[in-house]
């Protein structure tokens, strides 16, 4: 396993990371989780990422109670919860969204599922178009203070919304957003490749990253058209859209060149997929989901490509998927 930094931060996460998203509380049962997340970590990934709102709430229980039933050392670990959506499949107003209260209240619902002291990393799952940017970082700052929390960031935040957030932290003391989670695979670049361009340097942003296999597209089994299977079904209409996108043959197109691409490479597509995006500095993590072991291992397999393959072969990768 490699490890990177998180931003500028001194916060090192292992370059793969695994996330409970779609699977955790929904697909898989106890013990195919605890198999994931054993086989994780004994190949070198030490975060994992989940949020209140995957299987409303049961991800993080089921993660937390597999994590305590492996004994793995507090301090080898990063786990991560992200605050928007709500646990509630109906929430009501102070159930959601990015007020002092939901975040406060977000955060301590989240230690006792994931039954832990402190959470490494916590996000702003999305903007909260009700909510003063300002209220939100002064909430982020006081459970940093109070050691609930050690990390904090946004996912899929527009970059402006990002710079509101630093100047609050920074006219008033307080603890700046340190990283971003957007979705970034080679069918969905530019807010990590042009939109958060000058925020790296500026705010030494991080990024941990999701969905690099665009969820299943670019592994091929929906080249003949986007099947409603067990992981693509349970995103829902929105997330779907999110994920194909409204060009969606145009997509099917771009994945059925990468996927012959890497046939000719002699590589399976997945963890072809897995390394361009690690080849990206800006890149901390790239969070993987998994329903099977040997899924997981196979994708693993992505460290090992950035090193195999040759300039002349990752601008055939990005080629072949524009």
């Amino acid at each position: 396993m490699q490890y990177r930094r998180l931003g500028s931060s001194g916060l090192q996460l292992s370059a793969l990371s695994f996330g409970a998203w779609v699977t955790f509380g929904n697909q898989i049962g106890r013990g195919v989780a605890r198999d994931l997340i054993a086989a994780a970590w004994d190949n070198g990934i030490n975060f994992f990422d989940n949020a209140e709102s995957y299987a409303n709430g049961a991800a993080e229980s089921m993660m937390g109670d597999v994590i305590a039933d492996l004994r793995l050392p507090r301090d080898g670990f990063c786990v991560s919860s992200k605050v928007f959506f709500g646990a509630a499949s109906e929430p009501r107003p102070t159930q959601k969204g990015l007020s002092r209260k939901h975040v406060t209240d977000a955060c301590h619902d989240a230690l006792k599922r994931l039954r832990v002291d402190y959470l490494d990393l916590y996000y702003c799952h999305r903007p909260d178009p009700d909510t003063p940017v300002a209220e939100t970082v002064w909430a982020m700052d006081a459970l940093v203070r109070q050691g609930k929390v050690l990390y904090w960031g946004t996912s899929e935040w527009p970059a402006a919304q990002i710079r509101d957030a630093h100047k609050v932290a920074r006219a008033h003391n307080l603890h700046a957003p340190t990283m971003e989670q957007p979705q970034y695979n080679l069918l969905h670049r530019e807010r990590v490749e042009l939109e958060y361009a000058p925020l790296y340097a500026e705010f030494g942003l991080g990024t941990t990253t999701f969905s690099p296999l665009a969820s299943g597209l670019l592994t091929g089994k929906h080249n003949d058209g986007v099947r409603e299977d067990a992981r693509f079904g349970a995103l829902g209409p929105h997330l779907r859209k999110t994920i194909v996108g409204t060009e969606s043959e145009r997509r099917l197109q771009r994945t059925r060149k990468f996927t012959a691409l890497a046939d000719s490479l002699g590589v399976a597509p997945a963890p072809l997929a897995i390394a361009w995006c690690l080849r990206n500095p800006h890149v901390s993590s790239v969070i993987l989901g998994a329903s099977r072991p040997e899924q997981l291992l196979q994708n693993l397999g992505a460290l090992e490509l950035v090193e195999q393959l040759d300039e002349a072969c990752w601008h055939k990768v990005r080629a072949a998927a524009s």
